[in-house]
């Protein structure tokens, strides 16, 4: 069975934490993907190579490895070139993203890249979204899933799910692991309903500062003073 029908309507868990983030390292994400891993989450998908290869061995479950790199400008790209993706699969990821966006700020160029590491490293590509022309973009170079990573949208909370671009992603026809602002259980099961492969949540299990934001947010929100 391959890592697509291993996650098929399930829950994949994201955990990951920022250098700046009191739980940034690997043994703390491990510790987080195993209670998501007994909560009954399928998968995981992380962040550098040590915390797939910890997280890999502590929950058996399949990985989703990406690796966020920082220019010197503070832009941001996942799994920028193939380097990244071989080190995250040897590392033991089941499947690696890869930011695909028409915007995105470096990399090696997606038309080499993601065919390569689909032919050289034998491991599924995910393609980081931010609008339906990137999906449609990675499709035609070929890739195995989609996900609408980058195009969240926003409230007065934070971020929330952009349930539009999920419905077109899910139209091309190809898996699509919905990710981007899910906080409620109820905006999982929307996106099921949607027809979505399987959903990814993180923020809203894995990262306590964010969901301290949001509560003093919403009470800011209603007037209430924090102190």
């Amino acid at each position: 069975m391959n890592v697509l029908e291993q996650v098929r309507n399930g829950l994949i868990v994201s955990c990951q934490a920022l250098e700046d983030e009191p739980l940034h390292g690997p043994m703390l994400m491990a510790a987080m993907a195993r209670s998501a891993a007994l909560g009954g989450a399928v998968g995981i998908r992380t962040n550098g190579v040590q915390e797939v290869d910890v997280i890999k061995k502590i929950t058996g479950l399949p990985v989703l490895g990406i690796e966020k790199v920082t220019d010197s400008n503070g832009q941001i790209a996942i799994t920028p070139t193939f380097a990244h993706a071989e080190a995250l699969r040897r590392a033991g990821a089941d499947m690696v993203a890869v930011d695909v966006r028409a915007t995105r700020p470096f990399g090696e160029p997606l038309e080499e890249l993601l065919p390569r590491i689909r032919r050289e490293l034998g491991v599924m590509v995910l393609a980081d979204c931010q609008y339906i022309g990137d999906a449609k973009n990675a499709l035609e170079i070929g890739v195995d899933a989609l996900a609408p990573t980058f195009g969240f949208g926003e409230n007065a909370l934070g971020v929330e799910p952009n349930f539009e671009l999920l419905r077109d992603m899910i139209a091309l026809g190809s898996p699509v692991i919905a990710e981007g602002g899910f906080w409620y259980p109820e905006q999982a099961v929307k996106a099921f309903r949607l027809g979505a492969w399987s959903v990814v949540v993180g923020s809203a299990i894995t990262r306590p500062m964010e969901i301290t934001k949001r509560f003093t947010r919403a009470l800011r929100n209603e007037g209430a003073e924090i102190r």
